[in-house]
């Protein structure tokens, strides 16, 4: 039987964003755990805010600039709707018109820009614009959810909801997108827990794990620049997976489990069930990003799944295990990242993976050699 607690339960919230940026804590099988988010973002957008009304970066009538094409959008339009703070969002074409229509509804102007050729492809092009409005704008606040250490901070208060909940963790799970969340996460759980062993998962076409750039079905995790916020020596595992595995994932999890949830959590339950499944006396903890009904007219409907071309199916025989991120196959994909930085696993002769594991089965942690990044 699974069991769940709640936080917060018999608490008056002030608002709707106090009420629902804390995840459900959830066992979902005998090892496996989710933090079940309804917009996980909304708890990175209200630390910043907060921090930055602190530090008088915000005040009454101060404009808010930032890029988005998703659930960061949505939660930073409604804390700024709450405060009173215009905002301007600048994103893509995969802001759908659904969620464009809320984003406008709860007063947010919305940009949408091309990609032109920029450096850093369709993400570079939008950063390129935010900072043009910075210029125009320039007493605005730009939350820069890819390099504010306040976006990995902000996750303090669910690290401590899963200790009091689930007690001490094995393995943590979860999307990388922006670094928050896993990165986040796993800082302030390790104190307790130093050997936590921390999965991300990506997707093909992200180049945050050294994977090659190019077009992503799945979205919502992944890069095509490097956020500052992944601190590549953190992780211990990194696994890419295909869209048509991660939607099979999401429907999986609404069928056998009743969590109906976005791709992205279907591809964070399709890693940390295999991992729990393999590792039966660990207690492993995934993280669920957000509900599924902003996808119910994508990933959940037929119809656009056939004229995508997709066919969700699980990946047979599980992931395949490679040494480097440019041996990966188009499918599932294992590699054992073992807490190097990103230069020492592109370049592997200066850093051998043999001597880090062979440090890391005595108990000696990871590398110290300097992380490098592009």
């Amino acid at each position: 039987m699974t069991t769940t607690t709640i936080a917060g339960v018999g608490r008056l919230h002030d608002s709707v964003v106090d009420a629902t940026e804390l995840p459900r804590i959830i066992q979902v099988t005998d090892n496996l755990y989710a933090a079940a988010f309804s917009l996980m973002k909304l708890l990175p957008a209200r630390f910043i805010i907060d921090r930055a009304e602190a530090a008088g970066l915000l005040r009454p009538g101060s404009r808010v600039i930032e890029t988005s094409s998703g659930t960061f959008a949505l939660g930073l339009a409604m804390v700024c709707r709450l405060r009173g703070y215009d905002l301007t969002i600048v994103g893509d074409s995969a802001i759908d018109r659904d969620l464009r229509n809320r984003l406008e509804m709860l007063g947010a102007t919305v940009e949408i820009v091309e990609y032109a050729g920029q450096s850093g492809g369709i993400q570079g092009a939008r950063l390129a614009r935010v900072e043009e409005l910075r210029r125009l704008h320039p007493d605005s606040f730009v939350p820069g959810q890819y390099d504010n250490p306040d976006n990995p901070g902000a996750y303090a208060v669910v690290a401590d909801l899963i200790g009091e909940t689930v007690g001490s963790v094995d393995c943590l799970v979860g999307p990388v997108g922006s670094g928050g969340s896993t990165g986040g996460l796993a800082a302030a759980l390790r104190p307790a827990d130093p050997a936590l062993h921390l999965v991300g998962v990506d997707t093909h076409g992200s180049i945050i794990f050294g994977s090659p750039d190019g077009p992503r079905t799945l979205r919502g995790l992944g890069s095509s620049i490097h956020p500052g916020n992944v601190r590549h020596s953190a992780y211990d595992e990194v696994h890419w997976v295909t869209a048509p595995e991660a939607f099979h994932a999401t429907h999986e999890l609404f069928r056998n489990h009743g969590l109906f949830m976005g791709p992205t959590s279907g591809a964070s339950f399709q890693v940390a069930s295999w991992w729990a499944a393999h590792n039966p006396d660990s207690k492993v903890v995934m993280v669920l990003p957000d509900e599924g009904y902003r996808y119910q007219s994508t990933v959940y409907h037929a119809e656009w799944l056939r004229e995508q071309g997709i066919e969700p199916a699980p990946a047979p025989g599980g992931p395949v295990t490679v040494d480097h991120p440019l041996d990966a196959p188009s499918s599932w994909t294992r590699l054992v990242w073992a807490r190097r930085g990103f230069g020492d696993v592109m370049t592997p002769e200066v850093h051998d993976l043999g001597d880090v594991m062979t440090q890391e089965a005595h108990g000696l942690g990871g590398p110290t050699t300097p992380e490098v990044r592009s």
